[in-house]
């Protein structure tokens, strides 16, 4: 029989319900600890992940064993959850429903990599809002903006 073989990368993007800066900077380490677990407990490849206060960036590398959805649904589910025991936040926590999922080549590992771990000096110069609808305008992924996450700041013209 013959074998499979795939090369699939994929940046994921997801937010905080409400865009509520609920991840308290002293814990995303153990937050980034407690994703990759569970990244790679579902066969996969951690390649980068960042938390900001508001939403969280992962780089994955795939094998065709599982859905992207039921990757994405398996944190989201598993990090509410362990947010809530761990007591990180002092008021209830949900992830906001939908998420951004944008692929890549061999070629731009080390780029995407390194803009996902210098999250916080991106956003110095650009609002979540603004780097997520540039996402979908460069990968040309047509959408409605009332469909897009709640996004609670001014609104630029890019």
């Amino acid at each position: 029989m013959p074998n499979t073989y795939t090369q699939l990368y994929a940046q994921i993007v997801f937010a905080v319900k409400g865009r509520q800066n609920l991840i308290p900077k002293a814990r995303k380490e153990e937050l980034h600890r407690y994703i990759t677990g569970i990244v790679k407990e579902r066969g996969q490849k951690l390649m980068a992940v960042h938390c900001m206060p508001d939403h969280t960036h992962l780089f994955v590398g795939f094998s065709p064993t599982i859905a992207l959805s039921d990757l994405i649904h398996d944190i989201k589910r598993a990090t509410s959850l362990w947010i809530k025991e761990q007591r990180i936040v002092q008021r209830k926590f949900y992830w906001q429903d939908g998420y951004g999922a944008f692929t890549y080549s061999q070629s731009q590992i080390h780029d995407v990599v390194q803009y996902i771990l210098n999250q916080e000096e991106h956003h110095r110069t650009r609002t979540f809002g603004q780097e997520y609808r540039a996402y979908l305008t460069r990968f040309e992924i047509p959408f409605d903006p009332q469909y897009l996450f709640e996004f609670y700041e001014p609104e630029t013209t890019e």
